[in-house]
């Protein structure tokens, strides 16, 4: 009698611990498996750029939409556009001022249901400035991790990313695009 005890308190055990694992909604970004990326406009062509140093918090369930969060702070100083002197304008004074403002900061305030995938309500601080950004994403997850891509648009004015020369949208536009592919893992 006591080892069926035991084996059913075992398996009550282990149910209980496959269910919490199953249901685990709080991931991190993989940082070398993810993309951030911009795409802003100068002299009327477009151009790219990535972000290598950031991190991405996401607690995220489809049935808890109301506990849903995304955090992602942007290290400023990662950027790379593949030209060595627009990303030392783009860190400088006039645009980023990565010295003085080195993150970036986007958290969700909320998330809904919107089509086939999600939109997030939430702000982005930068260079001090703080404004509402929605975002659009596709939520994909598999088992002890998830993918999450989407996009944004912002303007870089809004948030004092234009000073001096650079405040005139003759040679940069204001729109910029955003993109994201995070490849999440789940938290232990």
């Amino acid at each position: 009698m006591i080892k069926w005890k035991s084996l059913g308190a075992a398996a009550l055990c282990a149910m209980t611990w496959f269910n919490a694992s199953a249901s685990n909604s709080s991931y991190t970004a993989v940082i070398g498996a993810s993309k951030l990326e911009f795409t802003g406009t100068q002299a009327g062509a477009e151009f790219n750029g990535t972000f290598h140093g950031y991190t991405a918090d996401v607690d995220f369930d489809p049935d808890s939409l109301d506990r849903a969060r995304i955090d992602v702070e942007i290290q400023l100083a990662t950027v790379d556009t593949k030209d060595t002197d627009r990303d030392h304008t783009i860190r400088g004074a006039d645009i980023f001022d990565a010295p003085h403002f080195p993150t970036a900061h986007y958290v969700s305030r909320s998330i809904e249901k919107s089509g086939s995938g999600y939109r997030a309500q939430g702000a982005l601080t930068m260079r001090g400035v703080t404004k509402d950004v929605p975002i659009t994403f596709q939520f994909v997850p598999s088992p002890g991790s998830a993918k999450l891509v989407g996009a944004a648009r912002i303007k870089r004015l809004d948030f004092g990313a234009g000073q001096g020369d650079w405040k005139s949208t003759e040679w940069i536009a204001d729109a910029v695009k955003i993109s994201f592919a995070l490849a999440l893992n789940a938290k232990q």
